[in-house]
């Protein structure tokens, strides 16, 4: 098949535009002049008029949680900022909800965030033992760090009142040493999640098989799961992913990477390796966790939070980062780190500083800083010296950047929150992505947040302008340089010869819109492996 008749970006190291583009099979096999890939394909090769339409290359979100989130998506409840404005709409919501509710089961919802959403600071035993104390309530938060549940959930799970933390997660007590229906960490909610009848009886293959189809009309090609073993609590979630991807049904690539809270004895016993499976789904490299969310208050800071003396928590002290990163890369490893607080960013690359010190080769690494959110600039320099990259949570700034400016950190210490332009600025390469479920998976409204930088909740306020980037940089950001931290720069994330036919068709071109307004640029086609997989 031929394309011709529209602009082709093919996102190269040029960012070179071409005539057409022709595919054979899932393969690129001619790309440039017309006259050329004509003579490339031959006569009786399909032609495919673009119409004055926009390609791309496939978009790629490189950090997202499609195993666990295709269950949870399923089966909670959506309640965050986008339908509720405050804490008592979705209290009075979930009162609803009880008149609805079988016998046994429970309600569950999802993306509550008492950052942007008016009220207390977090749901209790106070607020969801008001809605109901004979149906189990269990509430996600948008950033999937925290949770909250009623009393009867935590008997249901049977979670006792002297219950012990696990490492690095808690679940909150009040002055007086009472549970509180708060809990920090996924080791400590999943103890609840996983006793829900929704999630005993969640079947993870089709659900992650319809997430991704669904996900087509977003333009997005590859994916990722950056905890894998989350969803079970074992190295199970691979048999899902693989599961999925043999059916022939899954219409977007999946990069895992798995999870550091089931050990590395867990894996190794069950045999994963970096680089199983196929261009379909693959094991791309491991994740490690340093702190938790700022707007949490959990993310691990070198300063005191606004008014308070708390500075966050370490999921993982310096030690064991080291400990783990070392271990990893010398077993040929990649290493995705997540680190949002300035602090944490300063142990991950500690961490990367000792697997260099034991002589391993950190481009062979391509180490990762997940969110990267509070970055200094003596942060940025050691990370292009070290050869680390940065994956930003864009959402950080949009959605949250007033609340960081105005509760978390102050108007100045805020103007270092997602620096895109400041590593561009270095040469170090970077990639923005939603962490699917904290932000929708929509690569054009990343876009347009990297290029603008505007906030949600104030939309004339303009977090740190110089941290704004070009179309360009962004486009990169959910394609080719994605790719590269994937370990598929050879496969996706470019138009050129040789790699997979993933490709996106939009109705206009984001360099020549209003920045304002690249979300509403229209997806009309996507196509995975040579085949299309949505059409508008």
């Amino acid at each position: 098949m031929i394309f011709i008749g529209g602009t082709i970006l093919t996102v190269d190291r040029d960012f070179s535009e071409a005539e057409a583009m022709a595919i054979r099979g899932n393969r690129i096999i001619a790309i440039g002049a017309e006259a050329d890939v004509r003579a490339a394909a031959g006569e009786s090769a399909t032609v495919f008029n673009l119409d004055g339409k926009v390609m791309l290359p496939g978009f790629v979100d490189p950090h997202t949680h499609v195993v666990a989130g295709a269950i949870v998506d399923g089966i909670m409840d959506y309640v965050g900022m986008a339908r509720f404005a405050t804490t008592q709409e979705v209290l009075d919501h979930l009162k609803a909800k009880t008149q609805e509710t079988p016998d046994g089961e429970w309600i569950m919802g999802r993306n509550f965030d008492p950052a942007v959403q008016a009220g207390p600071d977090a749901l209790t035993f106070a607020e969801l033992d008001a809605v109901s104390t004979t149906i189990p309530i269990f509430i996600l938060n948008a950033s999937g760090h925290l949770a909250y549940a009623n009393s009867k959930a935590f008997e249901a799970a049977g979670i006792p009142a002297d219950v012990v933390n696990p490492p690095g997660a808690e679940f909150v007590r009040d002055t007086s040493g009472k549970l509180t229906g708060t809990i920090k960490n996924n080791v400590a909610f999943v103890r609840i999640l996983e006793k829900s009848p929704a999630m005993v009886r969640a079947e993870p293959v089709s659900a992650l098989i319809g997430l991704l189809a669904d996900w087509g009309r977003l333009g997005l090609t590859t994916v990722s799961e950056l905890s894998l073993g989350a969803l079970t609590q074992s190295p199970a979630d691979l048999a899902i992913m693989t599961a999925a991807a043999k059916s022939g049904q899954l219409t977007a690539r999946i990069r895992a990477y798995p999870f550091y809270t089931l050990s590395t004895e867990a894996w190794g016993a069950a045999g994963v390796k970096p680089g199983d499976g196929d261009a379909i789904a693959r094991v791309a490299g491991y994740k490690l966790v340093a702190d938790g969310s700022n707007q949490g208050f959990t993310g691990l800071q070198r300063e005191p939070y606004l008014n308070s003396d708390s500075r966050g928590s370490p999921y993982m002290t310096v030690e064991e980062l080291k400990e783990i990163a070392v271990d990893r890369a010398g077993k040929g490893w990649q290493l995705a780190i997540h680190g949002n607080g300035d602090a944490a960013i300063d142990n991950v690359l500690d961490a990367c500083q000792a697997v260099r010190d034991a002589g391993l080769d950190m481009s062979n690494v391509r180490a990762r800083i997940e969110h990267c959110s509070m970055l200094h600039d003596d942060q940025i320099a050691r990370m292009k010296n070290l050869g680390v990259s940065a994956s930003f949570l864009i959402g950080h700034a949009y959605y949250w950047g007033v609340w960081m400016r105005d509760s978390v950190f102050g108007p100045e210490r805020v103007q270092q929150l997602v620096r895109c332009q400041s590593t561009e600025n270095a040469g170090i390469g970077f990639t923005l992505h939603s962490d699917f479920m904290v932000t929708d998976p929509n690569p054009l409204h990343m876009i347009e947040m990297a290029v603008t930088r505007r906030t949600w909740k104030e939309p004339d306020f303009v977090l740190n302008p110089d941290e704004r980037i070009s179309v360009e940089t962004a486009i990169r950001a959910i394609t080719s340089e994605a790719a590269w931290q994937l370990f598929s720069e050879h496969e996706i994330g470019s138009l050129e010869i040789g790699k997979l036919a993933d490709l996106v068709i939009l109705d206009r071109d984001p360099r020549k819109v209003d920045p304002d307004k690249i979300k509403d640029i229209k997806v009309v086609e996507t196509w995975m492996d040579g085949e299309r997989v949505y059409e508008a």
